[in-house]
């Protein structure tokens, strides 16, 4: 299987043609919380604005995408099934880590 031109798409279309590749696809030791969470804990992601999305369309579609991804791409199904629990009430850091994810593949697209 050879997914190039779809990765490739898939890039431009977030418009990270011109982004760093990422090293790693999920940072090491990354804690991703609901906004739930942060709240019934006092953490202070609560309050450092890491706000829920309003469109998490697009969220569940760049997953949707990640995980048709991770049929060739193995090296990433860890990070989006980390991400995809997350789906309901996605935040601002969940999609960055999305981001980063595709800032990888595009290492090796």
């Amino acid at each position: 299987m050879h997914q190039r031109k779809y990765t490739l798409e898939l890039i431009s279309e977030l418009g990270l043609g011109a982004a760093k590749p990422a090293v790693t696809p999920i940072e090491a030791n990354l804690m991703l919380t609901t906004k739930e969470y942060d709240e019934h804990t006092g953490s202070p992601n609560a309050t450092t604005g890491d706000e829920v999305l309003t469109d998490i369309s697009k969220y569940q579609r760049l997953l949707g995408k990640l995980l048709y991804l991770t049929v060739i791409r193995p090296d990433i199904a860890f990070s989006v099934q980390t991400l995809s629990q997350l789906m309901q009430k996605p935040k601002r850091s969940h999609m960055d880590v999305a981001q980063r994810i595709v800032r990888y593949v595009k290492g090796q697209p």
